[in-house]
């Protein structure tokens, strides 16, 4: 049975968000919090696969309860569910460890059908928070110099194929993409971006963003 952390501090979006979880993962038992406070106590007794947060809760910021969840539970999916589309949201919840970030103004069925890619092992974003990480982060990479990859990062040595894969992963592409552009099956990609991960020490999308552009790939 899989465990689902549910925080939200409106009754009734709870109720919403938790109907939308029990129709995405059939008979998990959801955690409902109202609180960071109380969130925090559920992830200290409680061992979560997915984690749906808000962020702007009536003590803090749910950004707290994403870092608390990599520290301590690095193997749970924390999923952000917010009004909040803006820069100074959505990248501290990307860096703090967030696996994906969908927002709240989409319909049922947009929210359901990314919150599937979890089981995938494909990051849940709404199409324009991929925009706007795309964006970001190939307007850094223009204002950067080159650098020859081995000189950035002496330690990282990731095959072409590997590049191609990770610059791919960065943008936004989902596997089955990638597997198309590349010619290569889904399950193929995935062991790629698993290597991919463990090599440059990452665990999530944003993560492997900030590698790709260090790498200089998006001036490719």
């Amino acid at each position: 049975m899989k465990q689902i952390l549910l925080l939200e501090d409106l009754p009734e979006i709870r109720a919403w968000l938790k109907t939308l979880a029990l129709q995405v993962f059939p008979g998990a038992q959801i955690n409902e919090s109202a609180r960071i406070h109380d969130a925090l106590e559920l992830v200290n007794a409680v061992r979560f696969d997915v984690a749906m947060i808000d962020l702007g809760l009536p003590d803090g910021s749910g950004v707290e309860v994403v870092q608390a969840l990599r520290e301590k539970q690095p193997d749970a999916q924390s999923v952000v569910v917010t009004i909040h589309d803006d820069d100074d949201h959505l990248f501290p919840a990307l860096q703090a460890g967030a696996f994906g970030y969908l927002l709240k103004e989409q319909s049922r069925e947009q929210l359901s059908e990314q919150l599937h890619r979890i089981s995938q092992g494909e990051p849940p974003l709404s199409p324009s928070i991929a925009r706007r990480v795309i964006q970001y982060f190939t307007a850094q990479a223009r204002l950067q110099p080159a650098h020859p990859i081995d000189t950035v990062t002496p330690h990282v040595q990731l095959t072409e194929r590997e590049n191609e894969v990770l610059l791919r992963v960065a943008k936004g592409f989902t596997l089955p993409e990638i597997g198309q552009q590349l010619n290569l099956s889904r399950h193929t990609i995935a062991d790629y971006v698993k290597q991919i991960y463990r090599k440059l020490n990452v665990s999530s999308r944003a993560e492997a963003a900030l590698e790709a552009q260090r790498l200089g790939l998006f001036r490719r």
